[in-house]
This record gives structure tokens, C-alpha cells and sequence, in this order.
């Protein structure tokens, strides 16, 4: 399994990165100038990057339990990118609803592309940070 160190060099560089993609995304996208969508982004980063670190340990753990290693496969890759966006998605909504003053409907749509984004780069990201830095257990079984 990964150590703290490693699980904060990947949630930190995880929001880092998707901090400078998505912030002018979404400050064209809809509308809202790049201040106030940075200044959500960063807050949403910071939730982002606690729910990664409970998340990923919860995930790895349940895969240990299950599976004796934390390989995972790409089914399971994309059912880890899933939930974890799905997680976020509810702790956000309420978030993006007050800070733009929109109405939850806007701000479901807005999360749901927040979503969809970090869906995708959440699969390769992870990937990319896995074949990088791989866990210790899998680069001994390589």
C-alpha cells in the first residue's frame, strides 16, 4: 500500500493540476469571472483533497480486504473514478448553489460538469500517477 507521504503528493498534485484546467474551463463555460470561480475552485479543491485522501485509503483498504493487493483493473478504475466524483458531487452542491447565489438546478448542472471533468481526469491522473509511482506492492509483483 501507498504511504501518507505518497497519498498527499497524489492529492495535492491531483487538485494542483486540475485546479489550473478547470478554473478557466468553467470561468468561459458559464459565464462567471475567474476570481469568483477560483476562489470556489480553491475551496472545492480543499474538500476535493480531503475526500481524496479518505477516499483512495478507503479504496485500497476495501481492496486489500478483498483482493489481497490494491491492483486495480479497469473496471475498477472506473468504478473508483465514479464513486469518488459521486461523493464529491453531494458534498459540493449546496457549496456552488450559495457562493455563485444560483439556484440548486444551476448549481447541479455547474457540479455536474465539475464532475464529468474530474471524472475523466481522475481516470488518468490516477493512472498516469500508478504507472509514475507505482504502489509498493504492485512494482513487487512486476
Amino acid at each position: 500500500m501507498r504511504t501518507t507521504w505518497d497519498r498527499i503528493r497524489q492529492a495535492v498534485s491531483f487538485e494542483l493540476i486540475g485546479l489550473l484546467a478547470i478554473t478557466p474551463l468553467a470561468s468561459w463555460l458559464f459565464g462567471v469571472g475567474m476570481g469568483e470561480v477560483g476562489a470556489l475552485a480553491v475551496i472545492a479543491a480543499t474538500i476535493a483533497t480531503a475526500w481524496n485522501y479518505i477516499y483512495n485509503l478507503g479504496f485500497d483498504h476495501l481492496l486489500r480486504w478483498r483482493r489481497g493487493h490494491t491492483r486495480k483493473t479497469l473496471v475498477l478504475r472506473v468504478v473508483h473514478a465514479i464513486g469518488f466524483e459521486g461523493g464529491l458531487l453531494l458534498a459540493l452542491l449546496p457549496l456552488i448553489a450559495w457562493w455563485l447565489g444560483i439556484s440548486l438546478v444551476d448549481a447541479f448542472v455547474m457540479d455536474v460538469f465539475f464532475a464529468a471533468f474530474y471524472i475523466v481526469y481522475a481516470f488518468v491522473f490516477t493512472w498516469a500517477y500508478d504507472t509514475i509511482f507505482p504502489a509498493p506492492d504492485f512494482a513487487r509483483q512486476t
